[in-house]
């Protein structure tokens, strides 16, 4: 399997949850440069919803 952890280079949002009883774990980094890596499903739950609504798609390459 391809590691899909994400990284200046190829910037994103990847959770993982590998089974019910586990914690999540997430990384985000963006192409404005902030980056993240958080454990526990409420602090997933919580990068999702900030990457979705401040970085990724929220703005454009140039940071803005």
């Amino acid at each position: 399997m391809a590691d899909l952890t994400p990284t200046p280079d190829r910037p994103g949002l990847h959770v993982s949850k590998p089974s019910p009883n586990a914690p999540a774990t997430g990384s985000a980094v963006c192409h404005c440069g902030a980056s993240t890596t958080v454990t526990g499903d409420s602090q997933v739950r919580a990068l999702v919803e900030g990457y979705t609504a401040n970085h990724g798609a929220a703005h454009d390459r140039t940071g803005r």
